[in-house]
């Protein structure tokens, strides 16, 4: 039987208590095949945050690259935590590493890597990199 999604082939508009909670919009499904380790990669060129000191957005692209355990994460439900931070006032490391920490609770997946490539402001490009292996 097909899980029911929430958000998935229905018209999407976050709540005030999602975009205070990015995490629970974050939805999976069962892993098809837990037995084998594959690659899941995701790239969502169009990210953007705010700057909490100059409230300027900061753009960047989020690539998530993960090994799953037992659980997927569902696209759609991934574009729309990513949308949540939006207007998020949040430094490039703390957004990093905190898409990295709702994702590892989420899926609690055997390895994670999330790279934040934030495009250039001031002269400046910054990439952000975190890595998780389970166990470690």
């Amino acid at each position: 039987m097909t899980k029911q999604f929430r958000e998935l082939g229905h018209k999407s508009i976050l709540t005030d208590e999602q975009i205070a909670q990015p995490r629970t919009i974050l939805e999976t499904f069962d892993n098809p095949r837990p037995q084998r380790d594959y690659k899941i990669r995701f790239v969502f060129p169009e990210f953007t945050s705010v700057c909490p000191v100059t409230g300027q957005p900061d753009f960047a692209t989020i690539k998530i690259t993960y090994i799953p355990d037992q659980k997927c994460v569902e696209m759609k439900s991934l574009k729309l935590y990513f949308f949540s931070y939006r207007n998020k006032g949040i430094f490039y490391e703390a957004v990093t590493n905190t898409i990295a920490d709702d994702l590892i609770a989420v899926l609690q997946p055997r390895r994670l890597k999330v790279v934040g490539d934030f495009a250039v402001r001031g002269g400046t490009a910054g990439i952000v990199i975190v890595n998780y292996r389970k166990g470690e």
